[in-house]
């Protein structure tokens, strides 16, 4: 094993919700091991929960009947504990946009994919202009 190596967790998803997953996108993990008091919507004041995002999607489905999605720190949270082993166990958490009550019983139970942020990089590069009128 190389003495120099970077963790990341490898999380298993349904192939259902795959479209859902896009690398570069956020991931809010739990290890086994660390006690943790989750505050929902607010992932930097979660106790016990790390930054990551996703840096690689397999593409074809594994023997288990899912996809294979590897996570690694995300630069821009709080480092990972430095006594995690390989081989621990993570769970793991993806922001989903808020619904009604009704809308996700509904969803449910037709079997539709759950509603998803997602940001559309042309808006976040366009300038604005304004004219001046004499």
């Amino acid at each position: 094993m190389p003495s120099d190596y970077e963790l990341a967790v490898e999380m298993y998803v349904n192939p259902m919700d795959i479209p859902l997953l896009e690398k570069g996108q956020h991931v809010q993990l739990q290890f086994d091991g660390w006690p943790s008091v989750i505050f929902s919507g607010w992932p930097g004041i979660s106790y016990g929960t790390y930054g990551g995002q996703i840096v690689a999607i397999d593409n074809f489905i594994s023997e288990n009947g899912k996809y294979r999605v590897l996570v690694a720190h995300d630069k821009n949270y709080p480092a990972w504990p430095h006594e995690i082993r390989l081989g621990a166990g993570a769970s793991s958490m993806t922001l989903l946009k808020e619904v009604p009550v009704w809308y996700e019983l509904w969803r449910q139970i037709n079997g539709f994919p759950p509603d998803y942020y997602k940001t559309n990089a042309s808006d976040s590069k366009t300038k604005k202009t304004y004219e001046i009128k004499k």
